[in-house]
């Protein structure tokens, strides 16, 4: 009887064509066929190899450079999103006001895809989001940040206390009904009510229309979704390096219209639920100490993988959806940080084709973290550039020592992200939440000796 190892020695290489072929050669063995007439058949059932494209599709740019570095920047985006172009499953592209370069896709850049989820195009912080409660007593805002302060876990790790923090029981039933969530249940538990490093934060300020004061939170999907791409790219390569072997392993994928793709994008929508839930329980926590009523809250995500009703995959890394019913909970209502002394804009949707329907998810940066310390901070001492940088705002890192990158000057223009948005009509601006103060993770990393060694 034949045998999948006999296929292989017969030159075939195993996939998931490989069982349904072994199956069609016995049958034909059964009937008597020869083994050149059932050589001859498996050929016809071998996968199609996708070639990238040799030039890449034509794209939009919505980011409009005023200076040298900003050129710089510009170029490098327009680099990297050429070369994802090539993809063979992607069919269009734009880049955002605040796009920057990092990683596979740019920060800024939006990929439409077909039948094809690409797990490095949301990265490991799957859900990026911002999310808005408003409160109706105009309480003191220092009281509201310490609140937050003592409710809130910011950097690596989950919380050792977590009584009343795990995620809910509903919820945890999904996690353990998906293939790629059912084992990390006790990461989503321990994770619940934590926020991340970098530029994520807790932010409170009033509403410019009505001047009642609200929080405003930025992180993503912590332990659970770092967890889900980690699996999500294992089974993307395995996949792409079959039926498209020279396609960078950056933009692999994992089919959409299989079992396992499927299986994949219910994980995507439950990691998006428990992130929206960690939003929410932190800032039911802040209400709890505060006692004051809330009166208005929404949110969205600008991090993630969203399908429209063209059948196509849109791979928002740093993007804001800004077209109507984005998601079942959408109510016409997003925001846009730009940074920590800057206003949180409120903005509604435009639906522009021409920008694939976003807007960006913030400032963005033109240069990297390491290259803003050294050529932008150099030896200027540490109190001068906080005094300078966070005059007037209440500013806490809750690991107790300043992350010097995060400041608002190594940021974009704020000015001129939002004239960009208004000049192409990306999003419609409806309110601003003004500042008063933010939480930060701080600069964690010099505690932790593996990472000094590197």
């Amino acid at each position: 009887m034949i045998t999948g190892k006999e296929l292989i020695q017969w030159g075939f290489k195993p996939g998931r064509w490989f069982p349904g072929a072994i199956a069609d050669a016995q049958r034909m063995e059964r009937e008597g066929r020869s083994q050149d007439e059932i050589f001859a058949y498996l050929q016809t059932l071998l996968p199609v190899e996708m070639m990238p494209r040799t030039n890449a599709l034509a794209f939009s740019v919505f980011l409009e450079p005023e200076n040298d570095v900003e050129r710089e920047n510009l170029g490098l985006v327009v680099e990297a999103m050429d070369a994802l172009l090539r993809t063979p499953t992607v069919v269009s592209g734009v880049v955002m006001p605040d796009a920057c370069p990092a990683g596979t896709i740019p920060v800024g850049g939006v990929v439409a895809a077909r039948n094809a989820i690409h797990p490095d195009f949301h990265s490991a912080d799957i859900c990026c989001s911002m999310a808005i409660t408003v409160f109706k007593r105009n309480d003191d805002p220092k009281k509201i940040l310490d609140a937050a302060f003592d409710v809130t876990h910011f950097g690596p790790g989950g919380r050792k206390d977590r009584r009343g923090w795990d995620m809910s029981r509903e919820l945890a039933v999904r996690f353990k009904s998906n293939r790629f969530l059912s084992d990390i249940v006790p990461i989503g538990d321990s994770n619940m009510g934590t926020q991340g490093d970098g530029n994520h934060f807790l932010y409170v300020g009033h509403l410019r229309s009505t001047g009642q004061p609200a929080i405003v939170t930025h992180h993503g999907s912590r332990g659970p979704g770092a967890m889900l791409y980690k699996r999500g790219m294992a089974l993307a390569k395995k996949h792409t390096a079959i039926v498209s072997p020279k396609t960078p392993s950056g933009a692999a994928w994992i089919e959409a219209e299989t079992d396992e793709g499927r299986a994949y994008w219910e994980a995507l929508q439950i990691i998006r639920e428990w992130t929206k839930q960690n939003h929410f329980r932190i800032h039911d926590r802040v209400q709890g100490v505060l006692g004051n009523q809330i009166v208005d809250r929404f949110w969205n995500e600008h991090n993630f993988v969203f399908r429209r009703d063209d059948g196509l995959f849109y791979h928002a890394k740093g993007a804001t959806p800004s077209f109507s019913r984005f998601s079942a909970d959408d109510d016409g209502r997003t925001l846009i940080p730009m940074n920590m002394r800057e206003p949180v804009l409120i903005t509604g949707h435009t639906d522009k084709k021409a920008s694939l329907g976003f807007s960006p998810h913030g400032a963005g940066r033109n240069m990297s973290r390491t290259r803003y310390l050294r050529d932008v901070i150099g030896s200027r001492e540490l109190d001068d550039v906080l005094k300078a940088e966070t005059r007037g705002l209440d500013i806490r890192f809750w690991m107790g020592r300043p992350d010097l990158s995060e400041l608002p000057a190594a940021y974009k223009s704020a000015k001129q992200v939002i004239g960009q948005i208004e000049k192409h009509g990306l999003a419609t601006i409806q309110d601003f939440v003004d500042p008063y103060g933010s939480i930060m993770a701080g600069d964690w990393e010099k505690d932790m000796p593996w990472r000094n060694k590197k």
